[in-house]
């Protein structure tokens, strides 16, 4: 329903703004009055501004309430706050068969039988 209510909603911008470009000026009625004015009479005596006028202000009250509706689609929709993961099955690891290895507090330290330290990677210090 959205994905309708939006392609409506482009149709109609697009319409408006080709409506606007088309229409006279403020302008144009100057250039009638100096004989040029016999280009408007296809819609009647007014010519097609009133037409264009009334169509402009259809198309743009359609355009606003397709603006609310999108609005009204867009701020209720449920949607959730979650992952993506959320939906995933859960899949448990098997139970591993090696033991677990246990560290005795009370065990003494392996040290080098020359400097008495313990054992490390680290270099022996120079002396």
């Amino acid at each position: 329903m959205q994905s309708i209510a939006l392609v409506i909603h482009v149709a109609l911008s697009i319409a408006v703004i080709g409506l606007v470009l088309i229409q006279h000026g403020k302008g144009a009625d100057a250039g009638a009055a100096f004989g040029s004015g016999a280009s408007s009479t296809v819609f009647g005596a007014r010519g097609a501004a009133s037409f264009l006028t009334r169509l402009t202000t259809v198309l743009a009250v359609c355009f606003f309430a397709t603006s609310i509706a999108l609005f009204y689609m867009a701020a209720n929709r449920d949607t959730g706050s979650g992952s993506v993961t959320d939906g995933l099955p859960v899949i448990e690891a098997p139970a591993s068969d090696v033991p677990s290895v246990t560290v005795e507090e009370d065990a003494p330290a392996a040290t080098d039988s020359e400097s008495g330290a313990a054992d490390t990677d680290l270099p022996k210090p120079a002396e």
